[in-house]
Parts: structure tokens; sequence; C-alpha cells
């Protein structure tokens, strides 16, 4: 599955240095004046991989194929945007197309950067894009309840649905993001998650954007995102976007040696991966057809192995039979397929079997 990922904050806050960062690219304009970024920026990237890597390195396949992930730049939101302020909806629209969302957050002070408010300030800066979300929110739902207050005098099978549309009015005008909701494991509001695609609905990742100094220690400002990061159960990343654009113009060589004098040991991207696969609960599996291919797969925890082939061929899923295993970490200790089956680390799975992460998986089907 291909993970999709909106870039969300405030104008002049770093969201299109770091999306040039995290893609090693400069195809988002970068500038001192809000809304410089007028239309979506999309860029699919490789996930970094070391397990990948030294697989192919064994099997020596035709092509690597990595699990990628899609970064969105959306432009910076303002006070009102849920009421078209700023650039308005058109923008709160993409976000909602997006798996999850990163949102990044000024932590560094620099005059010759114009900030909107005319002060740095995280508290406030994720208050106002959280409240404008929230607001975007209550809006799709309130029309929601006004068009199912209509529908359900000639059809009571959708109580249910007005009733939970009417509780999520409640904690939304509450000021309570979706995803703190009680309700979020049921059926039915996954289907009406599916319909609505609510932003305050998806999984958050806040970004710290700090200035060089900012990398080595945690400022006041970052310590301040990380208590609202930690009251909602989420994460915070620390980097810094100027720095990270710099990066991606060396060689791994001299990325590694720059990230250790600033006492980090990943990139950005590195980071921002990791982070998002814990959040939305994501590992990686294998799959090998020498001589032409070995592919990493996202797919999240709990999947089992029926529905994990059918991601890669339809025919896997309808006609499967057994899955051979292997456990990543045994086949490059043992050299490959061959000396991980001779310690014993291949076993035979059937469709019951939950992928675990790292596995390296044959799929067995008939014809």
């Amino acid at each position: 599955m291909g993970l999709s990922v909106g870039i969300v904050g405030l104008p002049n806050v770093g969201k299109s240095t770091l999306f040039n960062a995290l893609t090693q690219s400069k195809h988002a304009e970068v500038a001192n004046y809000p809304f410089c970024t007028i239309e979506p920026n999309h860029a699919i990237v490789k996930v970094p991989d070391d397990n990948l890597e030294k697989l192919s390195q064994i099997i020596k396949p035709k092509q690597t194929v990595h699990a990628t992930i899609e970064f969105v730049d959306i432009a910076g939101l303002v006070k009102g945007s849920h009421k078209g302020e700023g650039l308005g909806n058109q923008f709160l629209s993409h976000i909602r197309e997006a798996d999850a969302l990163i949102h990044i957050v000024r932590c560094f002070k620099n005059d010759n950067i114009v900030h909107v408010h005319g002060v740095v300030d995280p508290v406030s800066d994720i208050e106002i894009i959280n409240i404008e979300l929230i607001l975007a929110d209550l809006q799709q739902v309130e029309k929601k309840i006004e068009k199912l207050r209509k529908q359900v005098k000639g059809d009571k099978r959708l109580i249910p649905e007005l009733e939970l549309c009417e509780q999520l009015k409640s904690h939304l005008e509450q000021g309570r993001p979706i995803r703190t909701f009680p309700g979020l494991e049921s059926d039915l509001f996954r289907e009406l998650n599916q319909e609505m695609r609510f932003t305050t609905g998806k999984k958050i990742l806040y970004v710290a954007n700090v200035d060089e100094e900012g990398l080595r220690t945690d400022t006041p400002e970052v310590l301040k995102v990380r208590d609202i990061a930690r009251s909602e159960g989420t994460e915070v990343v620390k980097i810094c976007a100027q720095v990270e654009m710099e990066l991606a113009e060396m060689s791994e060589e001299e990325r590694r040696e720059l990230l250790a004098m600033d006492g980090a040991l990943e990139t950005a991207l590195e980071q921002v991966v990791h982070a998002g696969y814990r959040l939305l609960d994501l590992i990686t599996f294998y799959t090998m057809a020498p001589p032409k291919e070995v592919r990493a797969w996202a797919v999240r925890k709990g999947t089992n192995v029926v529905k994990a082939g059918g991601m890669i061929h339809t025919d896997f899923e309808k006609h499967f039979i057994c899955a051979e295993v292997i456990p990543v970490k045994d086949f490059l200790e043992h050299g490959g397929e061959t000396g991980a089956k001779s310690a014993g680390a291949w076993r035979i799975e059937g469709r019951e079997y939950i992928v675990q992460d790292g596995d390296c998986i044959y799929i067995r089907a008939s014809a």
C-alpha cells in the first residue's frame, strides 16, 4: 500500500522547505512570504530500507522495488480557512485525501523570516491549525445531519448513522478532534469516515522545525510541542529543514558525517517514515522473484497472509494455497534462502497466518 501524507501548518513555517528536504528535490518554491505555495506539490519517495538493500546484494535482481510514500505540500492554513479565508477550502479538500498528516511547527526565531502572526508561539500555531480542521469537520457533519434528517423519514435504517453524526457534532463542538472520539473502532464509524474523510480523524505527526542550534538541545518551543503531542498520544520529530535541504545535495558519506556533527542519527526522511509507520501501525514484508525483482511492501499490523498476497496479485488472494516464510533476519544471517532453510528458519504457513514485520514471503497459489 502506498502511504499518502499531507504536510500542513501556518504560512512560512518551513513546509515547502521540509517537502524539498524529504523528497530531495527543489520542486516546491520556497520564499519569504505567505502563500508561496498555491497548488499542492506532490512527490512519491522511496521508503529507506536497509534490509531491502541487503536482500538485493544477496539476490542481485534486475530491479529492487522499495515501498513508497507520497508527500503532499499543502498551502499554509490561517484563521478562517474553514470559511475560505487565505486560500481556504480548496486546500482542506487536499488534506482529506491524505492517509496521515505532518503538522510542521516553527520553533526557531529569525527576524529575516516573517511569521504570519509576528511572533513565534508553537502553542498558538498548533491551536489555530487544529481549530480550523475541527471547524471544517464540523461543517461536514452538520451538512450530513441535515441530509440524514430528511432521509431518515423514509428509511429508519439510517437512524444509527444519524445518531453517530450527532455524537460527532457534540464532540467537535467541544473543540476535540475526531481522532479522540471513543467510537472510532465501530464498523459504522469506519463506513462514515470512508465517505467523509474527516481531517481530524487522521493520525498526526508533529514536526518541530528548529535552527541548527536547536538540533543539539530541546528549546522551550520544542518542549511545548512535545507536551502537546504527549497529551494527544502522538510523536514529535525534530528537524532543521534548512540543514536537510543542504544534506539532500551531498553524498551519503558527507550526509552521515554532517548529521553526526549535529547530533542526529537519521535524516528527516528516515525519522518521518519511521514515526509514520509507528503511528499507522505499518510493517514491512518482502517478496522475491529472482532474477527479476526483490520488493518491499507496507501493510498494517494484523494483516493475514491471504490479504497480503492480494496486494501482490489478486490471484494470490483468490487461489491461495500456502505461504513459505523466512524472517529477513535469518535470510540475511545465513546468506540467502538455501542457508536459511538449512538452519531451520524456513516454514510453511496457512491462510490464518498473520504477517510479521520483516517476513520474506513466497505465496503458493493454484492456477
